[in-house]
């Protein structure tokens, strides 16, 4: 294996595949094709760190993936371990922007691939047989926590889990706050993999069950069940029958083939080091785009980790008014920040940091390749769901749990979750995390789904991009579990921004 790996012809800087020692020599292909780049360490520098390949000036653009992570603080040599100390980010705050389309990918095909899932009533499509317990206010989280333990004991075979996920919200909020909750929670209430549904309410909150179901609009009454907590003598005994009555709904559907066209897949990353750029993003990337290129939909998020990054995805619109929508969304997140005064371009992550990501734009070059090469054909407002097919954006922002929450909401089936420093938290949906390095796939065996670090090892894109199409299709047939499943480990948070009475 090499010391270091250039990602593109015209970076400044090359990535450390191991501890490299000052005073120790690397060399990498320059151009033109031929030629040779050769740089003596100034300094110690640790795996999946930067080191200066080519000199920078103070205030020049420093490259990596071909575009720039930000400015050189002062004159860099060659040879310089590159990181938060002599580079700053280069981001500023709302810019205008014009639509330069980049030439779009081949349209989508026909599914090649087939998983094995549950078709609904309503012709959407589910992984899995589960019954969802949704409270509309926080303080009966413990009440639906013992709904969810005694359906489990009553009813346990006949369906693959009865599961409640506890939040705070619900009351005492106003405005787009409780609009927000509301939205959030009817998306997952309609969620496929939910066969059937129970939705709790407490009887005085705001988000009253009577307006819950104007946000929710239609529904099955057979999949979707209420109980108002304040209006029955024991709420326990009463959800419990109506667990029974969910759970003898949900067992007349059965596993069936289903093309891939059908799947949703959401995108998301988390503890990045420096090779989430490398393996794990490039890999997802890989996938979406087989699975965009089969009629299937990804879903990509995290806006502020698009910072930097954004014009890749502008230009890849699939018109000039997805194009529009692209740049509300960013925008719109910047006057987010701008608005509670906080200063969000220098990368915000002490994990990033550790693992050798100096700026958010370095972030988010690395994050936006989760999306592949597809068209951007829509964008989704927070808590709301897909509808068109391909390669869509959500609104929400980087954080693990309100990210993840808000792709189980979009419809996504489960959630590709890549890494480089490890995490055990999984949302609703089945939650895949996927190693950016072998030492953490290695070591976090219960947190781990799938090792992308063997793309720095052993293993060619091609070869490994269809072996992880094929483990995908074998957890959305039911075939494997998640560690996340497995263990247990299933939350949600919902986003807020306004005031709690």
């Amino acid at each position: 294996m090499n010391d270091v790996i250039r990602l593109h012809p015209k970076d400044h800087v090359v990535i450390a595949l191991r501890d490299i020692k000052q005073g120790e020599t690397i060399q990498v292909d320059g151009e033109p094709a031929g030629s040779v780049l050769r740089a003596e360490l100034l300094d110690d520098v640790s795996k999946g760190h930067k080191i200066l390949a080519i000199p920078v000036n103070k205030g020049e653009d420093v490259l990596k993936f071909g575009y720039s992570i930000g400015k050189a603080k002062e004159d860099i040599p060659a040879g310089s371990w590159v990181h938060t100390h002599n580079l700053e980010t280069g981001l500023k705050g709302i810019l205008d922007y014009r639509y330069e389309p980049s030439g779009h990918a081949p349209a989508a095909g026909e599914s090649d691939h087939v998983f094995q899932g549950y078709v609904r009533e309503d012709g959407s499509v589910g992984i899995r047989n589960e019954i969802w317990i949704i409270n509309t206010v926080g303080c009966i989280n413990k009440t639906c926590e013992s709904l969810a333990r005694l359906g489990t004991s009553e009813y346990e075979g006949r369906v693959e889990g009865i599961f409640h996920f506890p939040h705070p919200f619900g009351c005492s909020q106003l405005g787009d706050d409780l609009m927000n909750t509301q939205k959030l929670l009817s998306s997952l209430v309609r969620h496929p993999n939910a066969a059937g549904v129970l939705v709790v309410g407490l009887g005085c909150e705001n988000n009253q069950i009577d307006s819950f179901k104007e946000v929710l609009g239609d529904f099955n009454p057979e999949r979707v069940l209420f109980l108002k907590s304040q209006e029955v003598e024991d709420e326990l005994e009463t959800g419990l029958e109506l667990i029974g009555q969910l759970v003898e709904y949900a067992e007349k559907f059965r596993r069936q083939p289903v093309p891939v066209s059908k799947l949703k897949v959401g995108l998301k990353c988390g503890g990045s080091d420096g090779f989430s750029g490398i393996t794990a993003n490039p890999l997802v990337g890989a996938f979406s785009d087989l699975i965009v290129a089969e009629g299937g939909t990804t879903i990509l998020t995290e806006v502020p980790e698009m910072f930097g990054a954004e014009t890749i995805l502008m230009n890849r619109a699939a018109d000039e008014q997805v194009f529009d929508k692209i740049v509300h969304l960013i925008n719109d997140f910047k006057q987010y920040f701008i608005r509670h005064d906080q200063e969000i371009y220098e990368n915000p992550s002490p994990g990033n940091k550790a693992g050798g990501i100096s700026t958010l734009e370095e972030k988010s070059l690395g994050c936006t390749q989760k999306g592949g090469h597809a068209v951007v054909v829509d964008v989704i407002p927070y808590g709301e769901q897909v509808s068109r097919n391909g390669l869509n954006l959500l609104q929400a922002p980087g954080n693990d749990l309100v990210s993840v929450t808000a792709l189980a909401a979009a419809g996504a089936h489960l959630v590709l979750f890549t890494t480089g420093r490890g995490t055990p938290f999984g949302g609703p949906v089945p939650t895949v995390k996927i190693s950016t390095n072998t030492e953490l796939a290695v070591r976090k065996k219960n947190w781990i789904d799938y090792n992308a670090g063997q793309l720095i090892e052993d293993k060619g894109m091609d070869e490994l991009k269809h072996d992880f199409l094929i483990q995908m299709l074998e957890i959305a047939s039911g075939e494997k579990q998640t560690n996340n499943e497995r263990n247990g480990f299933r939350e949600i948070a919902i986003f807020k921004d306004g005031v709690i009475l």
